[in-house]
């Protein structure tokens, strides 16, 4: 049977574009290697880590932060078993609601490992080995990424003692001593986890910083926010080897700048270095798809591969590894096969970090304008002079609106506080719109909300806050 498309992969971006696609009238089929559609992120990612990141919120709460409140709870205890029980129905709901979509839609799915044979032609291998092939008019690659590892350390990855974030969503029981290798978001959030259910964390990173490529300030403030809740740091730090040990792990790096090396003992050991693109077995090579320098698949404007009606999307293309991205490269794609105008525009896309207080982001940093010699001017406001963040005892941190000094367009928008993540997207908005720091602070904010905050950033941006 042919089809007009076939999606191999089922992440956010392949199940979004085959949902679209089938929307705009094609006959559509996925192929999926898991036995439940959703890719890593409603499997073994975003969905489960949230689950896991709010449970323990709900617990470290309970424990440490109601009594203020008149709140009174004694003898809390932590059911671990529970709490990943919530974590594992909550994905369940998220991958069956995929296969409804699949249904509604009339998309029909293949479960097996998928490889592109030739120009509108995929084999499916399934798990007893049986193989079917498949003809399509379109073929999209959407096989997402993989764990990344330690460049240049060979470590055996066993999911217990040594874990990737597969591993560090299904632990057993919450480690005395925990080594997070990497402080990025995946290592900052799931270190934050098992620091709340009683883990003494250490993280452990490459870089002078943490959270990479985010706002200098932003991160700054942030680390100092993870250090007073107990997480301890050593930057600059080149991890030279992982081991397991009798009595669990260890963990050996040095200075980046050089000096002596040091060795830390953990009961766990998270490696969360990043991610690589997922290419491996898809018969590329063969088919003819060039690959660029990093392993990606090389695309052009249109998603479309050096081999016509073969595209490709998500974290197996150029572009931040975000599910939310890939849904929208998803969506443009589908649109542009119907023959529409499918865009994304990259310079508007947030990015949250779901600790406690989150951390999000859409737009230039204030080092990329600087990089960039950008005339812009900086407005910022705290929660701390926010009453709703009094009221909820969410003082923490801050909102900064960067803008461009002569015309006032926001070119970027970075909060660190509670809901940060939520609060973002009338920044993404906005920014959509090309619109200026003196329109956001002339909306109208309800009171008294947190979001207030955003609004007197903008306004200490074009001119002065109210409330400082």
């Amino acid at each position: 049977m042919a089809y007009d498309l076939i999606v191999i992969g089922t992440g956010p971006g392949g199940y979004v574009c085959a949902i679209k696609a089938a929307q705009l009238g094609m006959k559509v089929a996925v192929v999926e290697k898991r036995s439940t559609f959703g890719g890593t992120c409603l499997n073994v990612g975003c969905i489960p880590s949230k689950a896991l990141l709010h449970a323990s919120e709900v617990f470290a709460h309970a424990k440490h932060g109601m009594e203020e409140l008149g709140v009174e709870v004694s003898g809390t205890t932590l059911n671990l078993e529970k709490m990943m029980g919530h974590k594992d129905a909550t994905v369940k709901s998220n991958v069956d609601g995929v296969a409804f979509l699949f249904k509604k839609n009339k998309i029909e799915s293949f479960i097996g490992t998928g490889k592109i044979v030739a120009a509108g032609k995929v084999s499916v291998t399934a798990e007893d080995g049986t193989v079917q092939e498949l003809e399509t008019k379109n073929i999209v690659i959407a096989t997402g990424s993989d764990v990344a590892g330690i460049p240049g350390v060979a470590v055996e990855i066993d999911e217990k003692v040594i874990v990737s974030s597969t591993g560090g969503i299904a632990l057993e029981k919450v480690p005395g001593q925990m080594v997070v290798v990497g402080g990025g978001v995946i290592g900052l959030e799931l270190g934050s986890v098992w620091s709340r259910l009683g883990a003494k964390v250490t993280v452990v990173e490459y870089l002078d910083n943490i959270l990479g490529g985010m706002d200098g300030e932003v991160s700054k403030q942030f680390q100092r926010i993870l250090a007073k809740q107990g997480i301890e740091f050593n930057l600059g730090a080149k991890v030279t080897g992982v081991e397991k040990t009798e009595a669990g792990a260890k963990v050996t790096f040095e200075p980046v700048k050089g000096g002596e090396a040091q060795t830390i003992e953990a009961d766990v050991v998270l490696v969360a270095t990043g991610r690589k693109p997922f290419t491996a077995g898809l018969g590329l090579e063969e088919a003819g798809v060039v690959l660029d320098n990093r392993g990606r698949v090389e695309i052009d404007h249109h998603y479309a591969t050096n081999v016509a009606g073969i595209y490709a999307i998500g974290d197996v293309v150029k572009g931040p590894m975000l599910a939310h991205k890939a849904e929208d490269e998803g969506v443009a794609l589908a649109e542009i096969l119907a023959g529409q105008h499918g865009h994304v525009n990259y310079d508007v896309i947030p990015g949250v970090v779901y600790t406690q207080p989150e951390v999000a982001s859409v737009g230039k940093t204030e080092e990329e304008l600087k990089a960039a010699g950008a005339a812009y001017k900086v407005g910022k406001f705290p929660f701390m002079a926010n009453g709703r963040a009094r009221a909820m005892q969410a003082t923490e941190g801050f909102v900064k609106v960067l803008a461009d000094k002569e015309t006032d367009r926001v070119l970027g928008v970075h909060i660190i506080g509670f809901g940060a993540g939520e609060m973002i997207h009338e920044a993404a908005v906005l920014m959509e719109f090309g619109g200026s720091s003196e329109d956001l602070g002339r909306t109208c904010h309800a009171h008294p909300t947190m979001s207030e905050a955003v609004k007197e950033a903008a306004l200490a941006t074009f001119f002065k806050p109210i409330h400082m």
